[in-house]
């Protein structure tokens, strides 16, 4: 079907074309900057005295009993990757932010687009294999939206925790104020 509509329309042809190339750089690219950063992260182990080859032999009771520190090791290792990679993210979102402005929204739909393309086009024969990394994509473009901190506006510097509780105590006195109008009238209707 696809070969048919091409011959018709060799402008087409030239369009899958371009976008065929620019998304296998785009994949090749961003399998260099992973495989980068993977091999910064076993030197990272390395440097810590963790086998980064076998990194599931640490989390077997054999090797629990035998060696509690490395595991520790292991999950201090992990929550730094998490700590460095959440901190690298919001840099980046929030430079984005700054950059772009109300256009950030662009940007985030491309990112996440490009995410997607990138492993539907690396996991193109074993779609199965795709799952886990689309759902870490969906996490990070939920967790970089309206709930992120460089959404909040930095010029409600005097919104703090003092002021929060003062409002929150003006509404609860509205409520109660409202609640015994409300249970007087009843009161009243209930009396006539």
């Amino acid at each position: 079907m696809k070969i048919g509509i091409f011959r018709r329309r060799p402008k087409l042809q030239k369009i899958w074309q371009f976008f065929s190339r620019l998304t296998e750089r785009f994949v090749y690219g961003v399998d260099v900057l992973v495989e980068t950063l993977w091999r910064i992260w076993t030197d990272l182990l390395d440097v810590l005295g963790i086998d980064a080859s076998n990194l599931t032999h640490y989390f077997s009771p054999a090797a629990v009993a035998n060696n509690p520190t490395r595991v520790l090791m292991l999950v201090v290792a992990i929550l730094l990757a998490y700590w460095f990679a959440s901190l690298l993210l919001g840099f980046f979102f929030y430079v984005l932010h700054i950059m772009f402005g109300r256009f950030f929204w662009l940007v985030r739909v491309s990112l996440f687009a490009l995410s997607c393309i990138y492993i539907l086009q690396k996991y193109e024969g074993e779609p199965e294999h795709a799952m886990i990394p689309l759902c870490f994509v969906v996490a990070v473009y939920f967790m970089t939206g309206p709930v992120g901190p460089y959404w909040r506006r930095s010029g409600n510097n005097n919104n703090n925790l003092e002021d929060k509780i003062d409002h929150l105590d003006n509404q609860i006195r509205l409520l109660n104020i409202r609640l015994t109008r409300v249970i007087e009238s009843l009161d009243r209707a209930s009396e006539q």
